[in-house]
């Protein structure tokens, strides 16, 4: 992962397990792309479904782009955990 749009609860440079075809739900973490940005992928925060994908925010507002600034985006996977530099699960947001 790359960038500070998703600290604290993952940082730059952390290595995660993401799962292809999970069910996503609100306050997951989950990899997303936009059909204005073809082949960038971003990690965010899923907050709603949205009639074209998911609403997607950073859990840091002031150093993110996200749905705020692209509309809603289309879930890839659900972040299962982190795996460098600090295994462990993520918790859901609520």
């Amino acid at each position: 992962m790359r960038g500070p749009s998703m600290s604290p609860a993952l940082s730059d440079g952390d290595v995660v397990v993401v799962r292809f075809g999970a069910p996503v739900e609100a306050g997951d973490v989950v990899l997303v792309r936009w059909a204005s940005r073809p082949g960038q992928l971003s990690v965010k925060r899923a907050v709603r479904p949205a009639v074209e994908g998911w609403w997607v925010e950073g859990d840091n507002p002031f150093g993110s782009t996200d749905s705020r600034t692209l509309g809603p985006a289309m879930v890839d996977a659900v972040v299962k955990a982190r795996m460098w530099p600090k295994p462990g699960s993520l918790r859901r947001k609520r």
